[in-house]
């Protein structure tokens, strides 16, 4: 492992370590490998005597030149503000020059530069916009004029009017098949961009069920429970569950039908969470049944924001054909208690805060009842809160 850090450190060094940076770096200095490659076989061929050595050089010095001042460019970070900081379309057009020039220099073998465009049209297929393609293409178009009119005026060696006429259509044909697979290409990015934007919503819909009831839109049941065993591992000793039930529910739906019925439930799941502090979460916990989870709160904070609660329910109407619902809601809670599991000690404090909300129906319903009083409120006091019932774990539960 030691002996690949040096490694390592230089790609660091000479790549960078951004993602994005890297990748341009690598890019272009994957273009910069190509034309190198390009100046070799030029070189390989002038010492054949298929063309001019010192031309060549010439070249060869040019086209070097150009790709290792935009990798410095690119390596500096200059580049970074840019609307094009990997410079591929300098790269594009200046390779399209040097390209243009060697067809020109190449003499007999100039159907080498016609191999050397389709590879740097591949670059700018993947690499460019339909419109940005356009725009190299009718470039190419310029400089491979200027290039063929240069050899038809000068007769260069090799010069065969019908082999040029080969060559130009080639030419043509090159930028037209790369121009209809660029617009292909981008319409296929399109379409799976879109897909998978489809697909980011879908999943997120998704997941939005799977921890949401459908109805109201507070979180489920199972959501539920997830961040109770997950708030109890972090706030246990000042974690608060109650229950909270609509009173006289049934009756509801008995008289004014389901669709009522549900919009009396997201009328309620709206007040109730009107009236939460952003650490609140209430849930939907079956039916017309449902359960707060309150976090860093104590008896007495918990005793004003559950009245909050009730009075904001019992403000709530809800129109009906021929009549306005008003609602009430009975309340049962109590303190965390302990267990051998998050799960057993989540289910033991809801079993007593449901003991809590069947004292607060028996006792005449739209009332709080805790489970765990502190001594204070037993018997209740007379400055207890409006609604407001109190018993221990020693008081039996009326029937």
């Amino acid at each position: 492992m030691d002996s690949d850090k040096p490694g390592k450190a230089l790609m660091d060094c000479f790549l960078t370590t951004d993602r994005h940076q890297r990748i341009r770096m690598m890019m272009a200095g994957f273009a910069s490998l190509v034309m190198l490659c390009c100046a070799a076989i030029m070189n390989l061929l002038a010492q054949a005597g298929l063309m001019r050595i010192d031309w060549t050089l010439w070249w060869t010095l040019a086209t070097g030149t150009g790709f290792i001042a935009t990798l410095v460019l690119i390596r500096s970070g200059c580049t970074r503000r840019l609307h094009d900081p990997a410079l591929t379309q300098l790269q594009i057009r200046y390779a399209l020059v040097c390209n243009a020039f060697a067809y020109f220099l190449l003499g007999p073998a100039r159907g080498i530069a016609l191999i050397v465009l389709s590879l740097i049209l591949m670059f700018g297929v993947f690499g460019t916009s339909p419109r940005q393609m356009m725009v190299n293409i009718v470039f190419a178009l310029l400089v491979f004029g200027l290039a063929l009119m240069n050899v038809l005026a000068r007769q260069e060696p090799g010069y065969v009017p019908e082999l040029e006429l080969a060559y130009a259509g080639m030419v043509l044909l090159l930028l037209a098949v790369s121009a209809f697979v660029s617009v292909r290409l981008h319409a296929i990015r399109q379409r799976l961009s879109r897909q998978k934007q489809d697909l980011t919503h879908a999943l997120q819909r998704i997941h939005h069920l799977a921890e949401h009831d459908d109805l109201t839109g507070l979180v489920n049941r199972r959501r539920m429970a997830q961040l109770m065993e997950t708030a109890l591992q972090r706030t246990a000793p000042s974690l608060l569950l109650a229950l909270l039930d609509i009173d006289h529910f049934k009756r509801i739906n008995d008289t004014h039908g389901h669709a009522v019925g549900d919009q009396v439930l997201c009328a309620f799941a709206r007040a109730v969470q009107g009236s939460l502090r952003s650490s609140d979460v209430v849930a939907r916990w079956g039916g017309e049944e449902f359960v707060l989870m309150l976090r860093d709160t104590d008896s007495a904070d918990a005793a004003q924001l559950l009245e909050r609660v009730r009075n904001a329910v019992a403000a709530l109407t809800v129109p009906a054909p021929g009549e306005l619902i008003r609602l009430t809601v009975s309340i049962g809670w109590a303190a965390q208690s302990s267990g051998t599991t998050p799960a057993e000690a989540i289910e033991n404090t809801l079993e007593r805060a449901d003991q809590a909300l069947y004292h607060a129906k028996a006792q005449g319903r739209n009332q709080i009842v805790s489970y765990e009083c502190a001594s204070a409120c037993h018997p209740r006091p007379a400055d207890a809160a409006p609604g407001m019932q109190c018993f221990s774990a020693s008081q039996p539960i009326p029937e």
